[in-house]
């Protein structure tokens, strides 16, 4: 069974730089088998109910930012979707019980292109992106991601492409040390995901220390629960790396098995 991941996108500007935590996503392909497609929470895609995307044609790569280097948006990743993939997962979901519409229009934001143009620079293979949808509650969000889990035995990979801490505007531009608060809650949710401690996770606004700092919005931490969801049959976590740019901009993965 591929295991699935939560991966910290960054800023776009990760897409070209080079440090420990592209080499990692840079050499992921060595690491595993090649998947028939992959599935993939982009934190950059919010909507109220599921969205799935089912196209066949080449995604439009989308610039959903600015103010960049040039050359950033020069970079295409022009993966296909799979549309019979795509209905597959509506199925899982309604299987579930949770609503879930295809959207056959939809390009690929930098949510997924940034990691999946490091990791599979080829863009051959399949895609489908999913949305996220910051209402619905952490319990709910797990669900999601559980309902997808047996994807993982047809050699699909999962991502949740988010950021456990993203406060830009608590970002310290310059900064050679990780902030104090950024540390202390990711490390909470270190010693949470390795237990597997959902009850905690589920109340992580309330029980993680320096959490309104951390997340002061939803969107990037949602595709961890909906990552770790995938991995409910066997919940085993394992932290794969950890960096901070900007003094508390996390760029973390991590793999569940």
């Amino acid at each position: 069974m591929i295991p699935s991941f939560f991966m910290a996108h960054g800023a776009p500007s990760l897409a070209l730089e080079h440090n420990d935590y592209t080499a990692l996503l840079k050499n992921f392909a060595a690491g595993y088998p090649k998947p028939r497609a992959i599935v993939l929470f982009s934190a950059h895609w919010e909507s109220r109910e599921q969205q799935v995307s089912a196209s066949s044609a080449p995604y439009e790569t989308i610039y959903d930012f600015s103010g960049f280097q040039p050359e950033l948006y020069q970079v295409q990743y022009p993966a296909s979707g799979e549309p019979e993939l795509a209905k597959e997962i509506q199925a899982l979901f309604q299987q579930e019980q949770i609503p879930a519409s295809l959207d056959s229009v939809r390009g690929l934001d930098h949510g997924a292109w940034v990691l999946l143009h490091l990791m599979y620079p080829a863009a051959d293979i399949p895609v489908i992106a999913l949305s996220v949808n910051r209402h619905l509650s952490n319990a709910e969000q797990y669900r999601i991601g559980k309902a997808l889990s047996s994807l993982r035995e047809k050699d699909i990979l999962i991502i949740g492409s988010g950021g456990t801490v993203h406060n830009l505007r608590r970002l310290e531009w310059g900064a050679s040390q990780t902030t104090d608060w950024a540390a202390q809650f990711d490390g909470w949710l270190e010693e949470k995901l390795n237990a597997w401690d959902l009850d905690s996770l589920f109340q992580y606004e309330q029980l993680a220390p320096y959490a309104k700092e951390a997340v002061p919005t939803p969107e990037h931490f949602i595709p961890l629960l909906l990552a770790m969801g995938t991995g409910d049959a066997n919940r085993t976590a394992s932290l794969m790396h950890r960096s901070y740019q900007y003094g508390n901009l996390s760029l973390s993965c991590w793999k569940f098995a």
